[in-house]
């Protein structure tokens, strides 16, 4: 089993960066795939963008591709998320998922392991 905590949340002026973290615990973190989600209206949860089990492949919803960035460290057991150009509508509670199957990392239902998320505000 798995426990993640996010953490870098915070309150940023449009257009600015932030970094959010997460932190696995338990589990083998390097057995997983990793992934960054959000509510969206209509939806559950809204895809943000996964990193392979190496981290040699990522992948971006629309809405964030070209402005945000996802990496791993397995030998620290954490995953990022650097996000650039910040829009109003980025504002969101961020979660961090853990899935251990290949495939359908846009699908939140996939994810077997969860954080609490870490809220981001974006002011315009």
């Amino acid at each position: 089993q798995m426990q993640l905590v996010e953490s870098g949340g915070g309150l940023v002026q449009a257009g600015g960066p932030l970094r959010l973290s997460c932190a696995a615990f338990g589990g083998s973190f390097s057995s997983h795939a990793m992934g960054w989600f959000r509510p969206a209206p209509g939806k559950e949860r809204e895809f943000v963008a996964a990193i392979n089990r190496s981290g040699g492949n990522t992948y971006y919803g629309d809405s964030v591709k070209g402005r945000f960035s996802i990496s791993r460290d397995n030998a620290k057991n954490t995953v990022h998320l650097e996000m650039n150009t910040l829009k109003p509508e980025d504002t969101a509670v961020y979660y961090c998922a853990a899935k251990y199957s290949i495939n359908y990392y846009n699908r939140p239902e996939k994810y077997a392991y969860w954080g609490q998320g870490t809220q981001v505000a974006v002011s315009s």
